[in-house]
């Protein structure tokens, strides 16, 4: 027992050596790797960073060609903090558990990757470190959709005349059957979009009530039509994705805990769409009932609300 205590506290280097099988593995080390970030599921920890320090100790196998001198025959120290870059680059997360589990995953596609040990830990949150620590071996890894081998959707901005229009369910009719990937995004509603402003100095207060605004109307487009599912997360519209299915992004997960979030405020509805599009790096982008605006990386294309076939 005082030997388990003993590698529960020690580095993980200390506890890889002290739970090494049978089998000879060599390891390399990333110690002490502070990197400052937002990250937290308390309010207090939103809108500022905190250090977060990383330990990680990878187990490999042994390379025969060492004696050749070859970084390419080796998994790089620098793809331990790649790794721990994706991860926090990706979006902004709550828990440690869940950014330790990412990092770990990533590291065990290394081919000569066998067993990782994560430590994180914020330096910032109380008068010592507080953290977690994991260990996740090759077979425990499930292969989790890396960025390449996501879905490109389209996404449908309907303006409100296009939610009201008595041609909705035929658009929905044409959209299904085209058997893509389809993410459909809204404003607010109109007498929504116009209500709860609050006094300057109430940002963040006023943010999350626009973001509302948004949802409460994606919520009246799924009360039209049953295929119109409103979904908040990147999980959540990564399986609609993969399915071809119709889904109604509910903005406030996925800008709240945006890492580089949008320019524009939930106000300006069709920029925040178009920063979406850029986000889900989408095929292309079709707005209903609007104009076009001005975004010459992405595929656009608009019609009139009163339009029959897309």
């Amino acid at each position: 027992m005082s030997q388990e205590i003993k590698w529960a506290f020690a580095h993980p280097a200390e506890r890889a050596a002290g739970t090494a099988g049978d089998g000879p593995l060599d390891r390399i080390s990333l110690r002490d790797h502070v990197v400052e970030v937002e990250i937290g599921a308390f309010q207090a920890e939103r809108g500022t960073t905190q250090r977060i320090c990383f330990n990680v100790v990878v187990e490999v196998t042994p390379v025969d060609n060492i004696l050749e001198d070859d970084v390419d025959s080796i998994l790089s120290y620098d793809r331990v903090t790649e790794a721990i870059a994706a991860e926090l680059a990706d979006e902004r997360l709550n828990l440690l558990e869940t950014l330790a589990e990412r990092i770990a995953e990533r590291i065990l596609l290394e081919p000569q990757a066998v067993r990782v040990f994560v430590r994180i830990e914020k330096l910032d949150r109380g008068p010592g470190a507080l953290g977690v620590e994991i260990v996740r071996a090759r077979k425990q890894a499930a292969p989790r959709r890396i960025a390449a081998d996501k879905p490109h959707p389209q996404v449908v901005y309907l303006s409100n005349a296009a939610i009201s229009s008595a041609h909705l369910g035929q658009w929905l009719d044409q959209l299904e059957r085209e058997q893509r990937p389809t993410i459909l995004c809204v404003g607010p509603a109109d007498a929504a979009g116009l209500s709860a402003r609050l006094d300057a100095g109430h940002a963040m207060a006023q943010r999350r009530i626009d973001l509302l605004a948004i949802e409460q109307n994606a919520w009246m487009l799924a009360a039209r039509d049953p295929r119109c599912v409103v979904v908040n997360s990147r999980t959540e519209l990564d399986w609609s994705m993969r399915h071809d299915k119709i889904s109604v992004w509910a903005p406030s997960k996925l800008v709240l805990d945006a890492v580089d979030g949008p320019p524009v405020g939930p106000v300006d509805a069709l920029g925040l769409v178009v920063w979406f599009a850029r986000f889900m790096e989408a095929a292309d982008l079709l707005i209903i009932g609007e104009n076009l605006p001005d975004a010459p990386d992405l595929p656009l294309r608009a019609v009139a609300a009163d339009v029959r076939v897309l």
